[in-house]
């Protein structure tokens, strides 16, 4: 099939790049021309494990081609997918000016059938939206549906290669035997694809969601309660994640959930609710211990410096929200480095991926290093604030020598705590006891 991808952000390129693997013709539109250029030539914008194959493959065969023009870029297109940002705004509600403004323009532009697929996530009703703005200057057939994408950064390939489920909605055959076709080569194991009405599928994003960012903050809670009761949040961890109603999955506490969909997607949908008169009272519970969990090590720093922070220096390692991605949207690192900031503290920062990002947002208030050492040496105490696996077992003796205090902050419980004890080390992290070394 020929098919076109409005916007080459993470979720646009990683489709485009997806269905062209599949042997489909992809035209991928944007209108940042650097970024259409720099794909043109064959370098991939974001970093994601295991798409730079795929993309540089389907370049070279001529399945995958960038342009900045929607008109040139949608001629001979069965589908049109739309994979715009759908940004918050400052109520909270899901911006759809660009989702709506590429629909107004695709009216004029359509010359035979075509689908036209809701990839943004985007609130109920949406795909109205996008009909009737189509519909306004439209003079061919067409169909709205709504496919929302279910794609976890870092894993995002096979997320999409092989999905645990395709959720479609569309109202009439026509598109539906199109989309069949569509995900076919996606689904040869078996796997589902779930059809239903277009708002049920939108909602259908928000409440996956909106429920995976509830059971993190769940657990964080009884994280927290842990601390005060001398549990064991790991033993806790593992009690209830052999519950097969309750899942091992998402119940690892942290310093709070980022990234590009959690946050935006529970505040839009608190706000849909607020919209109809429903006061969601999880949601709101949710955001706001998400937020006072993000910066929860502060106060223990404070505590152990006696709130003599000015001029220590703390090495943070990690940057982005999440381990295997440069996306630092939301990122609790982000936000306990401008608290320590304000508090006087140098801060030596290391990430595999993210740090050119970063020196987007902060220049040169901080210092860059290519390797956690670098960023260790001399410091008063390591910040954890990302899960990457290097971080899981490093040379603890080269530590114990370059470090000028035996402390870790640990905001992702990497670290077993018998060893750490052995090893001589300070180490507070969430709902465990704290080691004095």
């Amino acid at each position: 099939m020929n098919i076109s991808v409005v916007g080459t952000g993470y979720v646009g390129l990683v489709t485009g790049t997806c269905f062209a693997e599949t042997g489909n013709k992809v035209t991928c539109i944007d209108i940042d021309r650097e970024k259409v250029a720099k794909l043109s030539r064959g370098e991939i914008t974001i970093f994601e494990p295991g798409l730079e194959l795929l993309f540089d493959r389907n370049i070279h065969q001529g399945r995958l081609s960038f342009t900045t023009n929607l008109k040139e870029g949608i001629e001979g297109a069965k589908i049109i997918f739309l994979a715009l940002p759908t940004p918050p705004g400052e109520d909270g509600s899901a911006d759809l000016k660009y989702v709506l403004g590429v629909a107004e323009a695709l009216g004029p532009l359509l010359k035979e059938y075509t689908v036209i697929i809701d990839k943004s996530t985007v609130p109920v009703g949406t795909a109205d939206k996008v009909k009737h703005k189509i519909q306004a200057n439209a003079t061919v057939e067409f169909d709205v549906v709504s496919n929302p994408e279910f794609l976890r950064e870092g894993m995002a390939v096979e997320d999409f290669m092989k999905p645990e489920r395709v959720v479609i909605g569309v109202s009439s055959d026509r598109p539906r035997k199109i989309m069949e076709t569509l995900y076919a080569p996606f689904v040869r194991q078996g796997n589902p694809v779930v059809f239903m009405d277009e708002r049920s599928a939108e909602l259908t994003k928000y409440a996956a969601n909106a429920f995976l960012a509830t059971k993190i903050t769940f657990m964080n809670e009884i994280a927290n309660l842990c601390e005060r009761l001398g549990a064991d949040v790991d033993s806790v961890r593992k009690g209830i994640g052999t519950d097969s109603r309750i899942g091992k999955r998402f119940l690892f506490p942290g310093i709070g959930y980022g990234g590009s969909c959690f946050p935006k997607d529970v505040q839009a949908l608190a706000k849909s609710s607020a919209d109809v008169n429903y006061d969601f009272k999880i949601l709101e519970a949710v955001m706001e211990v998400n937020a006072m969990q993000k910066t929860k090590l502060i106060s223990r720093i404070k505590e152990f410096f006696k709130n003599n922070l000015k001029g220590k220096t703390i090495a943070v390692w990690g940057l982005s929200f999440k381990p295997q991605t440069d996306d630092i949207r939301e990122a609790p690192a982000l936000e306990n480095i401008n608290e320590l900031l304000e508090l006087g503290v140098v801060i030596k920062a290391h990430d595999p991926e993210a740090m050119n990002n970063v020196k987007k947002v902060l220049g040169d208030r901080i210092t860059y290093h290519e390797n956690p050492y670098d960023a260790a040496q001399d410091a008063d105490a390591i910040f954890i604030a990302t899960e990457w696996p290097e971080f899981r077992t490093p040379d603890f003796e080269k530590l114990s020598s370059i470090l000028k205090s035996k402390v870790i902050f640990d905001g992702r419980n990497l670290y077993d705590l018998a060893p750490i004890r052995e090893l001589g080390f300070t180490y507070f992290s969430i709902g465990r006891q704290t080691i004095h070394g």
